[in-house]
């Protein structure tokens, strides 16, 4: 820090260290206030990727559909599925879900209509007349369990092939209001994105926003409490039944509870044993409280920020607690470790000069180290995905905060706390940094040789990087959320939604089947086949009533002969693959009507599908498959997330090709929508925004190295380190199987900033050594023993608090925690071993003055 800046300084913060002190306590209080307004966003929307074509198409469809949210009961009975003892429980289960508040109806077997218990006719269909249920008396249950497990519409869906499960859906209302604000929130970010937007649309944009945001919170909570209310009605029956509760509302409910809980759980853990390590480290409470106060305060601070600016966290953006706890400490770390050594060289110097002279000499290589994190970390600001631009962001703020804190709070604490004895540190003492020393001068060779290894390995393990995405994955084999998707994908037809749009060939094209259907307007020609025989009409009216179909009525493509056997050549398609459970789609109810009728079908009975079938028939035979106002078809698809060998991204290419090479549907006439395909196309923007910027980042490192350093080689020097430990740990990732998701992508971005310190505060204090001697030997020993403790300990702290993690039951928190403990270790080894072999070898700093002198 320069003279003019470190008198400023010293002016401002130091010469009144209580008043600082006292400021900082206010504002940390104020700040503490807002914590209660802290809010963990798991939505599905949140983790969309903002601006996807996909995305809005998503929306369309769910809005044409009328697609609600829903959560499932699986019921598993100890008695046999249709016996009383099973169906009384189920139907007051059934009931006292039914009155919850945002509960729009719950489907069970018991509400189901039977179409085959005994077998109906199309008159019974189309009549206004209800058809049979279960709660109906004296049903034959042999019959109804036939036709639940053998259904093209209930098996694998609401009761499994074995009749050992079934399920219970819990259809929640539709939050209007909250689609209306989605809704106008997007067509003002579409006017934005182009240009178009008015500067009083610009203000009502403003105000959507911030009436949207209000709103989803209402949203989510009530989902939350909804989840909870469902829970606790279902505990009521687990004596009668195997139950597991699932929906995507249950899943973001328990992400939600799983963050917040290894936040206060785990966050407090971590504080504990870091303060177990540097009292083992330090031996002194000044320097255990010092840390630990300053690492407090910064995160307060940042929590209370985001409480007040409702900035809200989500299971990824959660990290940045622990990333900044890390990062606070190691800067708080390297300011006592050299304080210290100053106070070790002259114990009856001056407190105030002595803690002015550690903050100047630690300021610059601090505000870079800072820096160059803060550029790891804004490359995830370009990820388009909004809870990673969040993190990017609010770890760019914590840093600040952090950075701005340990300058004010640590030397301000130093200089009220009284100075006690100084550490006796010689640098002469065996420690392990001068084993490092030690191996790096006497092992060179094979330090690089090593490094080659790794580099191979590296470039192996990352080759075997998969951009994948399995939530059950997530979380604990032994939590109800793990072992519900697991019973849904096995016996009721997978869990993760995709559906399939098709749009007709040519709308205006004849509609082969449909040409001869009798209409009042226009009666059998005379010389129609049928004209003459008498039986004809007695015949159709065995089986259904005679159809009367307006002038007015367009047959539409979809209900033709050709429409039905292209839908069941997709259909049969997509069933078949091994990656998917349940299919529906009008072939599932053409199917139905065949099984009813005996014998094919027609265009007649097609015609009676489409006009004829009553209102409540009509919405759960045809509705959710067909759409009147777009004339599309639509195939409901569930994707089983425990299959190990689904890879998405593959999955919807190979059906993409077969659809247009083996079917023969042009590429214009359908589309694949639902969150198989966002997610998908959420990681896959991920693995091209993070990994493929990831030179990019180094690029902008390597100039700061340059303008820090103000040497082309020792920068490049200072880098590599940095690259390799990015790559081991994701090298590590690829030969370990761990995927890249959205939980673990931001794991290259950190790994990026925790090396960067490292390096920059070794190569920092090593050219400021050099000038003693200008040897570079008797110059990296000494840097060992002196700048290389205060990374030791940081590493030590951070790897053994952080170990903790492994014991949480959200996977992502474990491998997080396992990463982060990877990434310290490769960063300090890489700056203890590698970047000194290093700048031995390649003197950036020019020629030695004089021979080594070193005494080992």
């Amino acid at each position: 820090m320069s003279s003019p800046l470190l008198a400023f300084y010293d002016t401002l913060v130091l010469r009144r260290p209580w008043l600082s002190l006292l400021l900082v306590a206010l504002l940390t209080a104020a700040m503490a206030t807002q914590l209660d307004k802290i809010k963990i966003d798991a939505s599905a929307d949140s983790l969309m990727l903002q601006g996807d074509p996909s995305l809005d198409f998503y929306r369309e469809v769910t809005k044409e559909y009328a697609t609600e949210d829903f959560l499932l009961i699986t019921w598993q009975p100890n008695a046999p599925l249709l016996s009383p003892e099973s169906l009384q429980p189920l139907h007051e289960m059934s009931e006292a879900l039914r009155v919850l508040d945002g509960v729009s109806s719950v489907t069970t077997i018991l509400n189901v209509p039977l179409l085959e218990s005994p077998p109906v006719t199309l008159s019974d269909i189309t009549s206004s007349e209800p058809l049979a249920t279960l709660e109906q008396p004296g049903l034959d249950l042999d019959l109804v369990m036939r036709e639940f497990t053998t259904s093209p519409i209930y098996a694998d869906l609401l009761v499994s092939r074995d009749g050992q499960v079934s399920a219970v859906q819990i259809n929640l209302q539709r939050d209007e209001q909250y689609f209306n604000l989605l809704q106008a929130r997007e067509a003002l970010r579409i006017k934005r994105k182009t240009g178009a937007l008015s500067g009083a649309e610009d203000a009502e944009l403003a105000t959507v926003e911030a009436a949207f945001k209000a709103r989803s919170a209402i949203v989510l909570e009530r989902d939350e409490q909804l989840v909870a209310q469902v829970r606790e009605i279902a505990d009521q029956y687990r004596d009668v039944a195997r139950l597991f509760v699932g929906g995507v509302p249950m899943i973001a409910a328990d992400m939600v509870s799983f963050v917040a809980s290894d936040l206060v759980v785990f966050g407090s853990s971590i504080l504990g044993i870091m303060a177990l390590v540097l009292a083992i480290i330090f031996r002194r409470v000044r320097w255990v409280v010092i840390p630990l106060v300053t690492c407090g305060v910064t995160v307060t601070l940042m929590l209370g920020l985001l409480g007040a600016l409702d900035w809200r966290m989500t299971v990824i953006s959660s990290n940045f607690v622990a990333v900044l706890l890390i990062i606070t400490l190691s800067i708080v770390i390297h300011l006592v470790v050299r304080y210290r050594e100053l106070h070790a060289l002259a114990p009856d110097g001056d407190l105030h000069e002595r803690v002015v002279q550690s903050m100047g000499l630690m300021a610059v290589p601090c505000f870079y180290t800072s820096i160059t994190t803060i550029v790891a970390f804004m490359s995830l600001v370009v990820s388009g995905i909004q809870p990673v631009i969040d993190f990017g962001w609010m770890m760019t703020v914590g840093i600040c905060v952090g950075l701005s804190m340990a300058f004010i709070v640590v030397p301000c604490l130093m200089l009220v706390w009284p100075e006690g004895k100084p550490h006796r540190h010689t640098g002469a003492e065996p420690t392990i940094t001068s084993f490092f020393a030690r191996v790096t001068d006497h092992y060179g060779r094979s330090i690089i040789v090593v490094t080659v290894l790794l580099v191979v390995l590296t470039a192996v393990g990352i080759s075997r990087l998969e951009v994948e995405n399995r939530f059950i994955d997530y979380f604990s084999k032994s939590t109800e959320i793990y072992q519900g998707m697991e019973l849904l994908d096995i016996q009721l037809g997978g869990t993760i939604p995709l559906d399939i749009i098709i749009t007709p060939p040519d709308e205006d094209a004849p509609l082969p089947g449909l040409e001869n259907v009798p209409t009042a307007a226009a009666p059998p020609a005379e010389d129609d086949e049928f004209a003459d025989d008498d039986d004809w009409d007695d015949e159709f009216s065995d089986d259904v009533d005679f159809v009367v179909v307006e002038d007015s009525f367009a047959p539409s493509y979809w209900f033709s002969l050709a429409g039905m056997r292209e839908l069941d050549k997709i259909h049969a398609y997509i069933d078949a693959r091994p990656e998917t459970g349940k299919v529906l789609s009008l072939s599932t109810v053409f199917a139905v009507v065949k099984n009813l009728m005996g014998e094919d079908i027609g265009g007649v009975e097609l015609a009676i599908v489409q006009k004829s079938f009553p209102d409540d028939m009509k919405k759960l035979m045809v509705s959710p498959y067909y759409s009147e106002d777009t004339q599309q078809a639509r195939l409901t698809v569930r994707v089983k997330e425990t299959s190990k060998d689904l890879r998405r991204d593959a999955f919807l290419r190979s059906v993409r090709a077969e659809l247009e090479d083996e079917l023969g549907l042009s590429p214009d006439r359908f589309q694949f929508t639902g969150m198989l395909v966002l997610y998908n196309n959420v990681l896959q923007s991920l693995f091209r925004s993070q990994i493929l910027t990831l030179g990019a980042v180094f690029a902008a490192i390597l100039v700061m190295f340059l303008l820090l350093f103000r040497s082309l080689s020792l920068a490049f020097i200072t880098l590599a380190p940095n690259a390799l430990a990015a790559g081991i740990v994701l090298g590590v990732m690829g030969l370990a199987g761990i995927p890249l998701d959205i939980m673990t992508i931001t794991i290259a971005a950190i790994v990026v900033g925790i090396g960067v310190d490292d390096c920059i505060h070794y190569v920092h204090r090593f050219m400021h050594e050099f000038k003693v001697d200008q040897n570079y030997r008797a110059t990296m020993y000494r840097c060992h023993s002196s700048i290389g403790r205060a990374m030791y300990y940081t590493t030590l702290t951070v790897v053994v608090g952080f170990a903790t993690l492994t014991l949480s039951n959200f996977n992502p928190s474990i491998y997080f925690g396992l990463l982060t403990v990877l990434a310290m270790v490769a960063a300090v080894l890489g700056a203890l071993l590698l970047l000194p072999r290093l700048i031995v070898v390649f003197k950036p700093l020019g020629p030695e003055s004089a021979p080594d002198a070193v005494q080992n």
